[in-house]
């Protein structure tokens, strides 16, 4: 794999600097087999700029402080986002609380996960923010890949969420066991597992969509 996409970056490289447009690579590649992102992906590592040889873009390249950032980014998401549910759930049961079980749910639960949301959400906000700013300053940091895979992995614990929301959904719709309560449970999993999906999925998308 690694010996075909160095071939693909060897043969770009020799029909730029041959004069060849950017258009007519694309045709070529596309009818020997290569996929659209891949030749896009060769392609774009090079300017298009009016020079005798192909000039090539500055490429992503991965810090210590850059991981960092991303990390507790990423981190601090996935605590505001487990610790929202956690306290809406709290609520629903306060709401439509079960005669089977006699406790109260104003207890240290909702305090603790209030107290959470109150400190990650604004972390999440702040470093999303400054990263963002980073990004408009320097747009090759949008190629992180750090960011990238923190990205995939996020939208992928998104899916397996939204899929077990679902599957549950209809486990306990078959067996007729449906309730204000457990639907509302489902119903607020579903909307911070597909929130977080769908902005995600939108930001690799404008990515693409962006030069």
């Amino acid at each position: 794999m690694a010996a075909g996409a160095q071939e693909l970056e060897t043969f770009v490289r020799e029909a730029l600097t041959r004069g060849q447009s950017r258009e007519a690579i694309a045709q070529a590649l596309a009818a020997a087999g290569w996929t659209e992102a891949q030749t896009r992906d060769v392609l774009s590592a090079y300017a298009d700029v009016d020079f005798p040889v192909p000039v090539p873009r500055p490429r992503a390249s991965l810090s210590a402080r850059e991981a960092f950032l991303y990390l507790v980014l990423f981190a601090s998401l996935y605590y505001a986002a487990f610790h929202v549910g956690s306290l809406l759930f709290d609520l629903i049961n306060a709401a439509f609380p079960d005669a089977a079980s006699g406790r109260g749910y104003f207890g240290s639960s909702m305090r603790w996960s209030t107290a959470s949301v109150i400190i990650a959400f604004p972390v999440f906000v702040l470093l999303a923010r400054h990263l963002a700013r980073e990004t408009e300053r320097q747009p090759i940091k949008r190629l992180s890949p750090v960011r990238r895979w923190l990205t995939y992995l996020t939208l992928f614990l998104a899916a397996v969420a939204l899929i077990c929301d679902v599957t549950t959904l209809v486990y306990n719709l078959l067996g007729g066991e449906l309730s204000m309560r457990f639907v509302l449970k489902v119903l607020v999993v579903g909307l911070i597992a597909g929130g977080v999906f769908g902005y995600y999925l939108w930001d690799l998308r404008r990515e693409e969509v962006e030069p």
